[in-house]
């Protein structure tokens, strides 16, 4: 496999919605997950986790939820994004034993990083938006996986348009409230060719300094 540039892949990766029937390796599959896994996540809680299907009662279950969507019935692997929003409030030591332990963070660092992230963590449930940094995190693990999955000759695509009830209880999450379905991505290699639609002028979308005045 010829070797991508992060360029590349952002300018070449496009939405696949039908693949063949050929599974993913086992090594490209461990590596998009361990790249997932690498993606930064606010103060480092690691709030967000992959769901991996690959079953075919699993992708039935995920295209119904979907609505019939062809992705989770034709691509071989299916990948569910779910947001913690309540990771900070479980034992982390875990975290800071592993930053301490690589040198990234040292004691006093750890201890004045892991107050000052449980105020932070406060002042998010007092406004109410746990839910939408978990799933920020979770969205950002999901843009490496594309990148990474372009550069292994894979296709994606990131799916909205779903019912998360149905979503959870097909990962096993049923009436789970304190979690939530951020993204389903579907991974294969795709049946079809899709040419860039385009992006608007960088004029109409890029501001320095300031929004203009609306």
């Amino acid at each position: 496999m010829t070797s991508m540039s992060v360029a590349d892949a952002i300018r070449t990766r496009r939405t696949i919605r039908h693949y063949r029937p050929d599974p993913v390796p086992a090594e490209a599959l461990d590596t998009l997950i361990e790249l997932a896994m690498e993606a930064p996540s606010s103060w480092n809680l690691q709030d967000r986790s992959l769901v991996v299907v690959t079953d075919a009662a699993g992708r039935e279950g995920l295209t119904r939820a979907t609505g019939g969507q062809p992705q989770p019935a034709e691509a071989p692997v299916m990948l569910v994004f779910v947001a913690e929003p309540h990771a900070w409030r479980a034992d982390r030591s875990d975290i800071f034993e592993l930053a301490r332990g690589n040198r990234a963070w040292s004691e006093e660092f750890a201890a004045g990083f892991a107050a000052a992230s449980t105020e932070f963590q406060q002042g998010l449930a007092e406004r109410g938006l746990l839910r939408e940094y978990a799933v920020k995190d979770a969205m950002i693990a999901a843009s490496y996986v594309m990148l990474a999955a372009t550069e292994l000759g894979l296709a994606t695509a990131p799916m909205n348009g779903w019912d998360e009830d149905e979503v959870k209880r097909v990962i096993g999450l049923d009436g789970c409230d304190d979690v939530a379905v951020a993204l389903l991505m579907s991974v294969g290699y795709a049946a079809e060719s899709r040419r860039h639609p385009g992006r608007r002028p960088l004029g109409r979308t890029v501001f320095h300094g300031a929004y203009p005045a609306r």
